[in-house]
């Protein structure tokens, strides 16, 4: 068992920031996963997705004093890049591949045949924005409220009522995919 302390993320930010490589490598195994799954559930698309959490990463090394560590952790400003590059990517109508092609690392990658996942991923990107997120982070990426306030950079409260707002429209999207069976149930 290793009980050695990792280096927490400003840590590894402020040893890049003097040229450590290896800190950003070990910045980039630690977060990029994270980022790269956030941005495939928030555009559907693996491409945009992977240019995504490159950039992500292109733009904290070059961040300068953009990044400030007095503000708040540097997961939450990675996080504020990608939600940047998602709205961007959004705007420019560079989502087109579906997720559902090529999510091999994907943890339900290979449950993806199955028709409810299709159908409940098709509604998750047809909610809007920040409703999408909340699922995204709360829902998917399984973080508690506390952890998604902080990467949003709001207060718990308002991922409450989103994601209260988001599973109810969730679920009167899905009931236009609800198969019919002859006992007219599931």
């Amino acid at each position: 068992m290793n009980t050695k302390m990792q280096p927490t993320d400003e840590a590894l930010y402020r040893r890049m920031k003097q040229g450590d490589r290896d800190a950003l490598a070990v910045l980039y195994d630690r977060r990029e996963p994270s980022l790269y799954r956030y941005a495939l559930h928030m555009t559907g698309s693996v491409h945009a997705a992977e240019e995504i959490a490159q950039e992500v990463f292109v733009q904290l090394m070059s961040a300068g004093d953009r990044y400030d560590e007095t503000r708040g952790p540097v997961e939450a400003w990675l996080y504020g890049v990608a939600r940047n590059l998602v709205r961007v990517f959004r705007r420019r109508g560079s989502v087109e591949e579906a997720v559902d092609q090529a999510v091999e690392d994907d943890i339900v990658g290979g449950m993806i045949a199955d028709e409810s996942l299709i159908a409940l991923r098709e509604a998750v990107r047809e909610l809007p924005g920040n409703y999408r997120e909340v699922v995204v982070l709360c829902d998917i990426e399984e973080r508690n409220y506390d952890e998604a306030a902080r990467l949003i950079g709001c207060p718990v409260g308002t991922i409450r009522s989103r994601l209260h707002r988001a599973r109810a429209l969730l679920a009167t999207k899905l009931k236009r995919y609800r198969p019919v069976t002859a006992g007219g149930g599931f």
